[in-house]
Formats: C-alpha cells, sequence, structure tokens
C-alpha cells in the first residue's frame, strides 16, 4: 500500500476532478490517470466510477481516501513530537481568509506571533462555504465564515470557531427606520435589498426575513465585497446585512439590530486534519481565538452581543 496512492485518491475527493488535481500537482491530467489506473491495480479494486461526464470514487475509493487522511494525520501528529523535542515550533503557515474576515482578525493575530519564528503567508480570497476544502487542500488554514454550527464543505475538514460578529441591518441615514434601537422582519417587508449570491451565507438571513415577514424583499442587486455594499447602501441604493464590528463608518450610513431573527456569523478557521497537526499551525490557531476574542470584546468594540469560543 503505498502513500502516494493514498493521497492521491485524497486529493480527488477534495478536488473533485482529475483536471484539478493535475492542476495542484503541476502534472498532466493523463499523468494523473495513469497513476490512477496504477492505484487500482495496486489495490485491486476499481477506485472511481463515471458520473456523467466525469469521476467519482467508488466505495473502495471512499474508504480509502479517508484512510489517507488518517495516515497524513498519524505522520503529521509524529513530526510535530519531534519538532517539540528539537524547541519551539518554526516555519510558515498559509492562511487562506475571506477579506471582512481577515479584517477582523488580523491586527490581533500578527502581534501575537511575533518573536515565534512563525511567519504567516495571507492570501485574500472570497471563500464560500461550499470552496472550503478546495481552499483547505492548498492552503494550513482557511478562514471563511458562516451561519450555521457546522460549515457546510467542512465535514472533510477540522473547524474552529474563532469569533462571533453580529449581523446588522444596514440602511440608509434617512431612512425611517435608521433611528430605531432595533427593528424585525416584517419592518423590512417590500424594501429594496443590495444581497450577496445566491449560496452565499448572509442570503440564509434575507430569506429568513421573507419567511418570517411573508412579503419578499425587492433585490436590486448582489453584491459580494462589504465595502461596495456599504457605500450602495449611503447613496440610498437600498437596505443589506453588513456585520457589526467590520462596517466602515461612513456619512449616510446606519447599522440596527435585527431583532427577532438570529444574525450572527461564526468566523471559522478550517483545515485538513494533517495540517492541523502541525505545531506552528497549532499556534497560529490559537493565536486566531485569542485575537478573535479581543477584537469581539465589549471593551473593544463597546457591545457584548458577541459570544466567543
Amino acid at each position: 500500500m503505498e502513500l502516494r496512492h493514498l493521497e492521491l485518491l485524497r486529493e480527488l475527493a477534495d478536488r473533485g476532478t482529475i483536471t484539478a488535481v493535475a492542476a495542484a500537482t503541476y502534472r498532466t491530467p493523463s499523468a494523473v490517470s495513469q497513476q490512477l489506473r496504477n492505484a487500482e491495480r495496486a489495490f485491486g479494486a476499481a477506485l472511481v466510477e463515471p458520473d456523467g461526464r466525469g469521476l467519482r470514487l467508488t466505495a473502495a475509493g471512499r474508504l480509502l481516501a479517508e484512510g489517507a487522511t488518517d495516515v497524513a494525520t498519524t505522520l503529521a501528529r509524529l513530526q510535530r513530537d519531534l519538532d517539540d523535542l528539537q524547541g519551539r515550533p518554526r516555519g510558515t503557515v498559509t492562511l487562506a481568509g475571506l477579506p471582512s474576515a481577515l479584517e477582523f482578525l488580523v491586527p490581533g493575530l500578527l502581534p501575537r506571533l511575533g518573536g515565534t519564528g512563525i511567519e504567516v503567508v495571507l492570501t485574500d480570497a472570497d471563500v464560500a462555504e461550499a470552496g472550503f476544502a478546495a481552499y483547505a487542500a492548498d492552503n494550513d488554514l482557511v478562514i471563511g465564515h458562516s451561519l450555521a454550527e457546522a460549515p457546510e464543505g467542512s465535514d472533510r475538514l477540522v473547524a474552529r470557531t474563532v469569533a462571533r460578529e453580529p449581523l446588522d441591518v444596514a440602511l440608509p441615514a434617512s431612512h425611517r427606520l435608521a433611528g430605531r434601537r432595533g427593528i424585525v422582519a416584517a419592518d423590512l417587508a417590500g424594501e429594496r435589498w443590495i444581497g450577496v449570491p445566491l449560496g452565499f451565507p448572509f442570503d440564509t438571513v434575507r430569506i429568513a426575513i421573507e419567511n418570517r415577514s411573508g412579503h419578499a424583499l425587492d433585490v436590486v442587486q448582489r453584491i459580494r465585497d462589504n465595502r461596495v455594499v456599504e457605500v450602495l447602501v449611503a447613496s440610498g441604493a437600498g437596505c443589506a446585512l453588513l456585520p457589526r464590528f467590520t462596517t466602515r463608518t461612513r456619512p449616510g450610513l446606519a447599522l440596527v439590530p435585527l431583532t427577532d431573527i438570529r444574525s450572527v456569523r461564526s468566523i471559522v478557521a478550517l483545515g485538513r486534519a494533517d495540517r492541523l497537526e502541525r505545531a506552528a499551525v497549532r499556534v497560529v490557531l490559537a493565536a486566531l481565538a485569542e485575537a478573535g476574542a479581543a477584537a469581539a470584546s465589549p471593551s473593544a468594540t463597546g457591545s457584548a452581543d458577541v459570544g466567543v469560543l
């Protein structure tokens, strides 16, 4: 049983296609297909089967892919123990994150790593929940957000919630609701709404507002970037949902809590189990949790409406 064959199946499970595996491992698709055929001969079992125009793992393939994670995690744990014997952890940790989540965490993260010998290489990425596994295949840690307790796409990953941030309704300052201490879903019935693309976490709150009020919102735009959403709301283009602590203070923009629907995002650090066994990655993960706790504390935000894990 060769480790390279197990790793191939794991990559196929995470990335989904032979083409994606080939691109990530700097090989041609034909070379990956040849290695897959070699793996089938070595294991004496069919490991993939047709799935439309592509392939999917068979039950045997899935079994071996999951086993590959266990093997890689054991090896990483052994390396961690060896690093501990030789002194404090060092090295580079790659971290890909949603910009609004990185903005929340990075100012407190980097100072906590000063003098540790650990370098963090950041990549800002528009990480949708369905893309967590793909990003985790190429990075030690992925920082995303979710409105669910178990983020979609995290079933093959280890997830740690490092902070929680309330989501408020963003309104033009001249809006009839802007001066309230809180609003309910029924107050928003029929409002022009600047949403996010379908399938992104914030859209679940838009659906909850419509279900509770019994009226559809008039979705006029679907924008990923919170900064663009801010200026659109401030200009009077519509209402939206924005995170409380990382939304810019802008003329013409007001934030009001939504009181009858749970609207809190969990900022989540995810990674492959073996990556999270690395000593340097564990140090960074602990520092992220500390940074999240500090950023969301009442003394830092002026609010006690946030919980931190």
